[in-house]
This record gives structure tokens, sequence and C-alpha cells, in this order.
């Protein structure tokens, strides 16, 4: 039949049964059948992901899991980052889920009568209703004793076979009479089921699957391993599509439980019920599409989607204060790149911060939720970092104010301690970061430098790698710079004293640089990022970066010094090995872009190189702490260059002169 002729008189399509008769002339007839799509849940338990299963999401156990006796993990595992381990726990628990069939099919076929062969009342049609030859005379299994193949002399296998002791036979069982005879021998029976589809008298589809029953008894139970109850009547082979890139992340392998999230087990963004004002519902939605994917760019290509769906997500969902403060975040970016100047947007920026100032007061004022109030606080003061222009003029509170709130909740939830753990504290890791860079800013010691040098000191992690790029003991000596820039602010060091430390600090900067070739590319093979060389060449940035500020401490010290030209020379080198543009990694590249820049003379090749990073970022140049930053350079290089020109060569500090300007920048 024509498809004008189907399509012209509505003649219903029908199903019929599979036909014994030979089948007609091939007659192609193209019909147009929708496929209903659904939509699929990201929060199932990790054992029905990987079983490919829908997934009712029970707790503390989905109900497949519990009927099969598998462990229900909605915690991400360590087996799901990995490929090879994914593919083990896959045939492990199909391993286990086979035993358990076969053994109840044994105990099943043992009620009927042992020498009985199951029943096959209920199977389909076989191969041989077919003409298809090859698919008819398929032999059964070698392992079966059906089969020629078969090897009649093997040994038998012991009955009491465990596969946690050594594999070693044990004597025949059945001479002791305490034990009971040996089980008839086992066979196996390959059912061919084929099933053919017809439209308007025409067969359109086949379809053909095999299916083994055996009788084979499988080895008891181990005592530690659960009883698995039935689930299916047959067993048949599943397939997963291998994603290389997604799951290794180009080929490195990662550890997605690497943080201590404050929020349990993480939700999907389909769940996610944020309860907002319909004023207020353009703001969050622009925060979660254009926002939210600027504030964590490693985490999120260290860890796809944490950042989203275990970091701001749940603290939206339940954290007031945190959510006025990503609304006012909103409203900043929607002013800052989109060019909307209005009354309205700055009255949304001032009325969500002072919503969230008041919200911060009254919890204060409570002593609860010390949590939410740290996180909100530490938004207030990141988040600032990804958006907005230098020019804008609207009052804040200094971050730095902030910070001292955000200081006091980490003691008071002794949080210094628990970085020591396996998992460290998601919260204090971001405060780490802020305190380290912050001090920078300030020219003041970090307020945790104790917990650094001690972390330093017994080689521990706080994620400060898996969460910004930059390597922890990196991180810990450039705290101890800062701390040491502040002994010399205070002149509480004479200058041999300060050389002597000095030479220690870049002594142990000196133990910290990778073997040669370790700062490489950081594509695959099939063009993803992989994340361990991203972070090995950002924290290659981050120490030559602080090897310059090493230098400028040395008393008398000058940018046009010939060390300190070739030291900013190594750092231009490296821009090669960080992607750019506006899915590129320069700004999270702030702080060491600030130095090596500070300390560039007007011929330096870092100004040309840097200039078209610049030119390739686009628009995002000009926000967030990248813009504030290029600001600050473009004003101390006019202020420095003009000195070079009457010949003068005094160093001119980026701080002296964001002191001059009155900007109260957080350049991290």
């Amino acid at each position: 039949m024509s498809n004008k002729a189907a399509g012209q008189t509505g003649k219903p399509v029908t199903m019929v049964a599979p036909k014994s008769t030979p089948p007609r002339p091939n007659t192609t007839v193209n019909t147009n059948t929708g496929t209903k799509m659904h939509k699929r849940s990201r929060s199932g338990c990790f054992t029905c992901r990987l079983r490919r299963k829908k997934c009712d999401e029970g707790q503390p156990q989905c109900k497949a899991c519990k009927h099969l006796g598998l462990k229900c993990e909605y915690k991400r595992p360590l087996w799901w980052s990995n490929n090879e381990q994914r593919k083990t726990q896959k045939e492990t628990i199909k391993n286990i889920i086979k035993r358990t069939k076969l053994s109840e099919k044994t105990n099943q076929a043992s009620t009927t009568g042992a020498d009985s062969p199951p029943g096959l009342s209920h199977s389909l049609p076989t191969s041989a209703t077919y003409s298809d030859v090859t698919a008819r005379t398929r032999a059964v299994s070698v392992d079966s004793s059906n089969s020629l193949e078969y090897d009649f002399n093997q040994p038998p296998l012991p009955e009491h076979f465990d596969m946690y002791q050594p594999q070693v036979f044990t004597p025949r069982f059945e001479t002791y009479p305490h034990y009971q005879p040996y089980p008839p021998t086992p066979y196996e029976v390959d059912i061919k089921t084929e099933r053919q589809m017809y439209v308007n008298d025409v067969p359109t589809r086949r379809d053909s699957s095999i299916s083994t029953f055996s009788t084979y008894q499988p080895p008891p139970t181990h005592d530690g391993l659960p009883t698995l109850p039935e689930e299916e009547a047959w067993m048949q082979e599943e397939f997963i599509e291998s994603h290389g890139d997604l799951f290794s992340a180009g080929n490195e392998g990662l550890d997605f439980n690497f943080f201590d999230f404050s929020h349990g087990i993480p939700q999907s963004t389909q769940q996610a019920v944020i309860q907002v004002d319909d004023c207020d519902r353009p703001l969050l939605d622009h925060f979660i599409d254009n926002v939210l994917r600027l504030i964590f760019p490693i985490l999120e290509v260290n860890q796809c989607g944490s950042a989203r769906t275990e970091v701001v997500l749940p603290a939206l969902e339940s954290n007031k204060c945190y959510l006025h403060c990503c609304l006012s975040i909103a409203a900043i970016h929607l002013k800052s790149t989109q060019g909307v100047q209005n009354e309205q947007l700055d009255n949304d920026i001032m009325r969500h911060r002072y919503s969230t100032i008041s919200e911060l007061c009254e919890a204060l004022n409570r002593d609860t939720d010390h949590g939410k109030i740290l996180e909100a606080t530490l938004g207030m003061i990141f988040f600032q970092c990804s958006v907005g222009r230098p020019d804008d003029c609207l009052p804040d509170i200094p971050w730095h104010q902030h910070f001292q709130a955000a200081s006091s909740l980490v003691r008071k939830l002794e949080l210094p301690d628990a970085v020591f753990q396996i998992h460290p504290p998601f919260n204090m890791t971001l405060t780490s970061w802020i305190d380290i860079l912050g001090a920078t800013m300030l020219g003041r010691a970090p307020q945790f430098a104790n917990t650094y040098r001690d972390k330093h000191l017994s080689a521990s992690t706080s994620g400060l790698c898996e969460l910004m790029g930059c390597e922890d003991r990196m991180m810990y000596l450039i705290s101890e710079i800062a701390c040491l820039e502040a002994l010399k602010i205070g002149n509480v060091l004479d200058d041999m004293q300060l050389c002597e430390h000095i030479k220690l600090l870049g002594q142990q900067v000196d133990l910290t640089e990778p073997p040669p070739g370790a700062v490489d590319l950081p594509y695959s093979s099939t063009g993803s990022i992989r994340p361990k060389q991203l972070s090995r060449n950002m924290t290659a940035m981050f120490r030559v970066a602080a090897r310059i500020w090493l230098c400028s401490l040395v008393p008398g010290s000058s940018r046009y010094d010939q060390s300190m030209i070739d030291v900013v020379s190594r750092f231009t080198a490296l821009f090669e090995f960080i992607p750019s543009g506006p899915d590129g990694y320069d700004r999270s590249l702030v702080w060491p872009l600030l130095i090596a820049g500070a300390h560039s003379t007007p011929s330096s090749a870092f100004r040309h190189v840097f200039a078209d990073r610049i030119a390739c970022l686009g628009e995002q140049a000009e926000f967030g702490s990248f813009g504030r930053m290029v600001r600050l350079l473009q004003e101390v290089w006019r202020q420095s260059d003009e000195q070079s020109v009457v010949g003068g060569h005094q160093n001119v500090h980026w701080r002296d002169v964001m002191r001059q300007k009155g900007w109260d920048f957080l350049l991290i």
C-alpha cells in the first residue's frame, strides 16, 4: 500500500500476532509515529541510574534497591566518577542479580519435581516459526551438557563453592551422610523470541531477542551478603553507551564527593522550589541562567553541575538571606552587561541589599542558623567578584567588613578544625580563598594564617585546587608571603631579617616546582578540558606571580631590574597554556594578572599579550573583578610610566593607587 493510500483511506493501523505463514514480498511503508519523550530525573539513586532503571526515589532506600537488596546510594559514590569502576560496579550488580534469579528458578523447579524440565508454555513462538535458517540452527551453550562440545570428563563443581575463599576443590560431600546428594546434572535452554509488526497486513518491523534459562545451582550466598528476592523472570543483557569525556573529564578521574556540602543530598534542577515574588522572578531567572555559570568556573570543570545542584540551588530554596543576595547580584549583572540604566534596577539592587543585611542582623540577634548566615555572608562577598563595573557608585558595605562577620561565624562553627577532615567543608574552602588573597588587598596577614601553616606542614588539603584551580600548598605559601609583607609594613623586621625570610620562602616555592613538561595544553584528544592539567597550568601562573611579589619585597627592588623583567617574561610565556575568550579561564586569574601586570615595564611583552586576551574576552573583560583589575592596572601604568618619562624609576604600588582613588576592590 502506498503512503498516499494509507493516509487518505483512514484505515486504522492494526497490530497482528506473529504468523507462521511466509512473509509477503518486501513493501516499504513510511509511517510517521510520534515518540513520547519523558523527562529524566537526575535525583534518583545512583544504583538505579547505573542500571538504567526507574527509581521511585524512596528514602532511605528506593523500592528497587530494597527489593533486590542492593546498596541504595543517593550520595554520589566514588565509583561514579571513573569509567572502569562504573563497569566493575555494573558487573557486580548484574552477577548478584543473576545468581539470585538462577537460584530461585532452581528452587521453583525443585518444588515441581527434580527431574522435570521447566515449563515453557508462556514463551513466545521460537525461531522454528520463521524461515531464518541461521537463527533456527543456533547451537546451545558450550557449557551446557546438551552441547556436543561439552567436556564430560571435567571434575564436577563443588557444591559448597565460596567465592570469598581460596579456590581449592574439596572432597565429594555425598560420601558423608549428613550432606544431601548432588542435584541432577544442570542444563541450559536458549530461547529465541521473535516479534513481527504488521501495518495494514504489511510486515514492517522485526525484533529478535535471546534468553537463557539454566538449572545450574549457584553457590550459596555469602554470610556478608543480603538475600536477594526475585525481580524479573528472565535476565537480559543491558548495554550502556560510554561517554568518556563526560564521566572521566578528559580522561582524568575526579572525586565527585570531594567537598562536604552543607545541604546533604543534591537536588535536581526540576525539583528546586524557590519561593519568590512575581516581580523578582525575572531577576531569579537571570541569576540562574546567566550569573551562576560565572561564579565557580573551576568547580564546574572539576565537578560538572555541582555548583548549581549542590551549592546554589539548595541555598536559594532554604536560605532567604542568600536568596536576597543573589537577586541583588542579578540586578547588578543586568545593569552592567545589558546597558539597562533605570531607577527600577537601582531600586532592586538597594532593596535586596537592604533585605539581605536585615535578615543577617535578625539571624545574628537570634544567634541561630550560623551555617546559613555564613553562607549568605560569603555570597555577598564573593558573588560581587563576578558582576558589576568599576564605576558602580551605589552605596555598599566594604567586603572586609562582611568578612569580619564571616570570620567570627567560621570560628563559632569550628570550621578551621574541620578542614583537617578527608572531605573539607565547602564554606571553609571558600573562606580560605577570600582570606588569603583578600589579605593581600589590605596589606595584612590572613586571619587563619596559623591554620594554613599547620596544614602546609601536615601536607593536608583544603580543597582550594578543586574550587579555584591553584594547588593548596602554593596558596599556603602565598599566605606566608602576605604575613611577611605585613611584618615589613609594620617595620617589625630590619632589612637583614627581611631578606633572610625572603630567601627561605623562595626556597619553599622552589620545592613546589613541577618536573619539566608538567605544564602543557589542557585539552584532551577530543578537545575537552582536562581539569587536572588546567589546575597545573593555573598553579604555575600563581607560582610565578608569588615569585614576583616576593622579589618586590626586597628593599630597593624595581620593576626595571633584570631579574624582575625575566620573571615577568616567564609569566607571559604561560598564557598560551590557559584557554582564552568568554569560555576561557582568564577571569579566574585576576590576582596573578594583577601582580605580574603591576611590575611590567612599558616594553614588556606582557602588556601586548594582556591586551589581546582582553580583546578575546569582549564585554566580559569590563565587569567583575577582572574589569576592576584592568581599570587598576591602567591607572598604575599611567602613573608609573609618567615617572619613567621624566627619568624616575620609583615604583608605584597598586595598593597606593587604590587608596588614592577610593577603590575598595577584592581582586580575586
